[in-house]
Parts: structure tokens; sequence; C-alpha cells
């Protein structure tokens, strides 16, 4: 059977770009949607959790969490970063430690490297 992955992250046309120019709502999403392609092809099954930066964040994630379960969840760099969001960070950081605590927590550095991080703790 393969193995579940839920990867979590703010919706791109939320994300701030100021201290990356170089990057778009749209690219963004195009490298999310490339790394959950690239799981799949791993053997991975994967869930995107994008969620919005209020109030609605801790239910998105909720809802994900409560309705499956996974082996795997990776927490995108765009929700830990800047350090305006660290209480939300930490909401959902102890969100999936209380809803899914047999699941390995990983975290990528970017858009980009979503398949590694969930590389480095379980096989598809």
């Amino acid at each position: 059977m393969a193995k579940r992955v839920l990867a979590i992250g703010i919706e791109p046309g939320n994300a701030d770009y100021s201290a990356f120019p170089q990057l778009t709502p749209e690219l963004v999403r195009t490298y999310i949607d490339a790394q959950l392609l690239r799981l799949r092809d791993l053997g991975y099954e994967v869930t995107s959790c994008l969620i919005d930066l209020d109030a609605t964040a801790e239910a998105g994630v909720t809802a994900a969490l409560r309705d499956e379960s996974f082996d795997c969840i990776v927490i995108g760099a765009g929700l830990r970063e800047p350090k305006e969001r660290l209480l939300l960070f930490e909401r959902v950081l102890n969100l999936v430690h209380r809803l899914a605590p047999g699941a390995a927590i990983c975290f990528n550095t970017t858009p980009a490297d979503t398949a590694e991080a969930v590389q480095r703790w379980i096989d598809p």
C-alpha cells in the first residue's frame, strides 16, 4: 500500500512575495503542482492542504487531518517564514502533533524540494 502524504502550505494567492520578487502566485502554484505530481510518480498518495492566513487556516488543517490518516506531513516554507507567521506555524504544528501523532513531520525549503523532504522520512 502506498504511503500517504499531506502537504500543508499557504495558498499562493495569499502569500507575501516582497522578499522574493522573482516569485509570483502562478509560479509558486506551478512548483507546488509539479511537486505533488512528482510525489505521486514516486508512488505516494498525496493530499494538498493549501490554507489562508486567517482563522480558517486551522479549520482547513483540522479537516484534512480528520478526514484521512497520513504517514508523513510536509509543512511548506511559506508557513514558517516570515516570523510574523510564527504563531500560525505553531498552531498548525500543534494540530499535526495532536491529530496525527504517528505521522513523520518534514519541512521543505522551497516549493521545488517537497519530494526530497518527504523522502528523507518515508519510502513510497
